[in-house]
C-alpha cells in the first residue's frame, strides 16, 4: 500500500507532523508500537493548556483527533526495516508482516534512556527519579533533592539549576569530583557534595525517601535528578544511511533547517533530532517537519 507520507512514531512529534499533512489532504500512515519515551510519567507539565494531564492520555486524544481525517491511517506495529527506492520514495517492513511504501518518510520514533546502574533507580524513573526540573520540579519544591553526577556527561551546573527548587545534594557516586572552580560555585549556592558510592535508593513503591551510601548512611532525598545517556529507539536511521552528530547525552540525527536528514526525502523530528527536548519542543518540531514535508511534495524539493 502506498502513501504520500509514512511516519514512524506516533507520539508528540509524529502526531503533530501527521496533523499538518492530514489537513493538507495528503495520504498519511502513522506506525507506532505504543511505547513513548514519557510513558513512565504520571503527568506532563508545562505543555500549553495540558498541564498535569497524563502523557498517554494526551497522545490518545491527539490520535483520536487525527483519525477524524479521512486520509489518515494508524497502524499499531513497529517498523523493522526501511529502504529507499530513490526517486520513488521508501519501502518499510512492519512487525505485523505488512509492507508499506511512501514518497516521504518521517523518523519520529524518539530515543531510549540509558539509566545508570544504581539499585532502585530504574523502577522510580519518571516518578521520583527525574530528568527535567521544568517538567517535574515544581511538584518537589522545597523538598530534599539530589543530582546524580556523571563526569563527562552531565555538567555540575545541573546541580546549580536544581537548587532553584530546593536544598540539593550532588552525588558523585564514587566518581571524580568537579574541578575546584565548579565546587566553589556549588558550595556558594548551598549545594552539598557527597562523594560516597551509592548502595541503592530507598522508599516505598516508586517513591523515594533516601539514598543509601555504601558506608551505611541514609541521606534523606525525595527526588533524584539524572541525565541519562540516550540512544535511538530504532536502527532505521542507520539502515537508511542517515548521518548523526554527537550531542551532550548521545547521538543526534542530523537534519537541515527543513527537518530533512542527509537522506533525500527522509525527515526527522522530536527527541531523535534535537539536542535538548521536552514534549512541547517535540510537538513543535513535528509541526515544522510536517509542513516541510508537504511543501516538498508541492514544490518537488
Amino acid at each position: 500500500m502506498r502513501h504520500d507520507a509514512l511516519i514512524v512514531g506516533g507520539s508528540f512529534a509524529g502526531l503533530s507532523a501527521a496533523m499538518q499533512l492530514a489537513r493538507a489532504r495528503r495520504k498519511v500512515c502513522v506506525v507506532d508500537a505504543g511505547a513513548p519515551r514519557n510513558r513512565f510519567a504520571a503527568a506532563s507539565h508545562g505543555f500549553f493548556g495540558q498541564d498535569g494531564v497524563p502523557p498517554l492520555k494526551m497522545i490518545a486524544d491527539a490520535r483520536d483527533k487525527l483519525l477524524a481525517y479521512p486520509t489518515v491511517e494508524f497502524v499499531k506495529a513497529s517498523v523493522v526495516q526501511a529502504s529507499t527506492d530513490g526517486a520513488a520514495g521508501f519501502t518499510v517492513s512492519l512487525s505485523n508482516g505488512e509492507r508499506r511504501a511512501a514518497g516521504k518518510l518521517l523518523l519520529a520514533f524518539g530515543v531510549q534512556d540509558g539509566l545508570p546502574e544504581v539499585p532502585g533507580l530504574g523502577e522510580r524513573w519518571g516518578e521520583s527519579v527525574l530528568h527535567c526540573p521544568y517538567c517535574h520540579g515544581y511538584e518537589f519544591s522545597e523538598r530534599q533533592l539530589g543530582v546524580l553526577y556523571h563526569h563527562g556527561v552531565q555538567p555540575p551546573d545541573h546541580a546549580l539549576l536544581i537548587a532553584e527548587w530546593g536544598p540539593t545534594t550532588l552525588f558523585l557516586n564514587g566518581g571524580e569530583a568537579p574541578d575546584a572552580e565548579a565546587c566553589a560555585k556549588l558550595q556558594a549556592r548551598g549545594v552539598t557534595i557527597e562523594s560516597g558510592r551509592i548502595a541503592g535508593l530507598e522508599g516505598e513503591g516508586r517513591s523515594l525517601t533516601g539514598v543509601r551510601i555504601d558506608d551505611g548512611r541514609l541521606l534523606p532525598i525525595e527526588a533524584l535528578y539524572v541525565a541519562p545517556r540516550t540512544r535511538p529507539a530504532s536502527p532505521l536511521a542507520e539502515q537508511l544511511g542517515c548521518a548523526f552528530d554527537d550531542g551532550p547525552l548521545g547521538k543526534v540525527l542530523r537534519v537541515d533547517a527543513m527537518k530533512m536528514t542527509t537522506v533525500p526525502g527522509a525527515y526527522a523530528a522530536g527527541d531523535l533530532a534535537m539536542m535538548f527536548s521536552n514534549a512541547t519542543l517535540a510537538s513543535a518540531d513535528g509541526l515544522s517537519a510536517g509542513v516541510s514535508m508537504h511543501r516538498s511534495m508541492v514544490f518537488d524539493v
